[in-house]
């Protein structure tokens, strides 16, 4: 797939709001992540699938993915690894329809160890405090009915996705308290539900032992060889919710592609997309707020309103 070399920019079709509420008239899912590729990677099923059901979707990143590794042949007509990443993220959130796309404007860590964690605009450099109140600025001025994030652990131990997951739970507070009033005059918000992304555990297994199978160590998985996936699938998680995406699964993979740069190092991209296409094309997520009844739900808005049917954009 070819990629614009200047950023284009994201389809929008923003959320109206109601005069009688100042609400947005339509639903409103927030994913609050870390790089351009999380979004397709990691939940890009679920952007895809509530975008075509009605549901205004947007994305705030929180870095232009400046550490990850590309190939200098795909850096032709790009000023930089960041304007290369951030044309990926815009060609994916069209494919997957989503409304909005706001950066946060700090910088890619890298993983742990990397001098990038160093950097002073680095996003594991900054205090919590403040990148929690950035999150919960774009929460109030969003109104999301759901936010979804990373969870504890941020899928494989990633400092960033770490950060975000921590920045916003505090974010969702900042949101709702009225003692915190520093965002341009916006009231006090409170979303609905909040959930955390999960890998599969059961994928990851089955990709360990394919791994060793072939000879390779799943202590030292992606290019750089520092993911631990062995350790990660020792982490479990309680699953409260189940995303069936199977019906909007090529527009994922539509949207996978815009990501060249990243592809083949993916935990769900290059030589694993076969296999997560012949499991299943489902999408876990913890239920952090509030807390689950220990039902599983196959709908994030389920309990908060009756979504219209899937309709392909």
């Amino acid at each position: 797939m070819t990629i614009p070399s200047q950023p284009a920019t994201t389809q929008s079709h923003h959320a109206t709001l109601s005069a009688a509420s100042n609400r947005p008239s339509r639903p409103v899912l927030l994913a609050v992540l870390a790089h351009p590729d999380d979004e397709t990677f990691g939940m890009g099923g679920t952007l895809a699938y509530y975008s075509r059901r009605g549901v205004d979707t947007y994305l705030v990143c929180a870095t232009r993915g400046e550490a990850g590794d590309v190939d200098e042949s795909l850096l032709h007509g790009f000023q930089s690894i960041a304007a290369r990443r951030e044309a990926e993220l815009r060609c994916a959130a069209g494919k997957l329809g989503l409304a909005g796309v706001t950066f946060l404007d700090y910088r890619d860590s890298g993983m742990p160890g990397s001098p990038d964690n160093h950097h002073p605009q680095a996003l594991v450099a900054q205090p919590l405090r403040q990148v929690a109140h950035e999150i919960a600025y774009h929460i109030r001025r969003l109104q999301p009915d759901v936010v979804v994030t990373f969870d504890p652990i941020g899928g494989y131990r990633h400092p960033d996705h770490i950060a975000v997951h921590q920045a916003t739970v505090r974010g969702m507070d900042f949101a709702s308290d009225p003692s915190i009033p520093d965002m341009d005059g916006l009231a006090p918000f409170a979303p609905k539900k909040l959930y955390y992304q999960t890998i599969p555990r059961g994928f990851m297994r089955l990709m360990i032992r394919i791994m060793r199978l072939l000879g390779r160590d799943p202590h030292k998985f992606g290019k750089n060889k520092d993911i631990d996936l062995a350790a990660i699938a020792d982490v479990d998680f309680p699953i409260h919710a189940v995303i069936n995406y199977r019906a909007v699964a090529d527009i994922r993979d539509e949207a996978a592609a815009c990501h060249a740069s990243q592809s083949s190092s993916s935990l769900t991209g290059g030589a694993f997309t076969w296999l997560r296409r012949v499991i299943a094309s489902k999408e876990l997520y913890i239920r952090a707020f509030p807390p689950s009844t220990g039902k599983v739900e196959r709908d994030l808005f389920e309990d908060i309103l009756e979504l219209p049917p899937l309709r392909r954009l």
